[in-house]
């Protein structure tokens, strides 16, 4: 049965997803990067880049569960593309070169229509104009029985958790303040969409959380 998961999210300690000012040269928004630090530090992602080394522990093995059966992801405009608006011609391919680290059918949720955009090791890109449901649907029927994963951003999160969709969410909480940027959970009552958090986690530089639905959502 294919279930919906957030896996690998960073937030900082004041429950931001990014910081303000995202750019070409700032992903992250500009400081942000400080929340991915962890993850980037891992054995899991240093070898997933032809890398060497990295650390081992619980953040390597959380690392490299966030792609455990997964068969489909769902992305926000901004987690493939710091461009706003129109496309204004097909040459941004995403942030992770030729060969995405995806390696499944990924659906880009926009408000611009865009021919779907095949890569190297099996990603392909589609571009999803109808809403988070219809993305969900067909991230279903392309990840044959496995999960799908969300992979952000927070605005994409907050709907999905909204319409009841994601049955498991882990977050990474990283003891850095923000001030400002994206907001992940705020405004949000949890327990009253059916979540509750199932299991935590500390390593040296990041607390593991890990978020479950517990009654009926919106899923449909």
């Amino acid at each position: 049965m294919t279930t919906t998961h957030v896996r690998c999210f960073s937030v900082s300690l004041d429950g931001f997803a990014a910081a303000p000012g995202q750019s070409l040269e700032n992903p992250f928004g500009e400081g942000g990067m400080v929340l991915a630090k962890w993850m980037i530090d891992t054995r899991f992602f240093q070898a997933m880049f032809g890398g060497e080394g990295g650390s081992t522990g619980v953040n390597d093995e959380f690392a490299a569960h966030g792609f455990d059966n997964i068969g489909a992801w769902i992305l926000g405009r901004n987690m493939f593309s710091p461009l706003r608006g129109d496309w204004p011609d097909q040459s941004w391919r995403g942030w992770w070169g030729d060969n995405p680290p995806y390696h499944t059918p990924v659906f880009i949720l926009t408000h611009h229509p865009r021919p779907s955009l095949t890569m190297e090791g099996g990603t392909t890109f589609h571009f999803v104009t109808g809403g988070i449901k219809q993305a969900w649907r067909l991230a279903r029927d392309a990840a044959g029985g496995k999960d799908i994963r969300i992979g952000g951003g927070a605005c994409t999160i907050r709907q999905f958790l909204e319409a009841g969709l994601i049955d498991e969410m882990h977050l990474a909480v990283v003891p850095v303040l923000l001030g400002r940027g994206e907001p992940l959970l705020a405004g949000l009552d949890l327990p009253a969409l059916g979540y509750r958090c199932v299991s935590h986690v500390a390593s040296p530089n990041v607390m593991h959380v890990t978020i479950a639905k517990t009654a009926a959502g919106g899923a449909g």
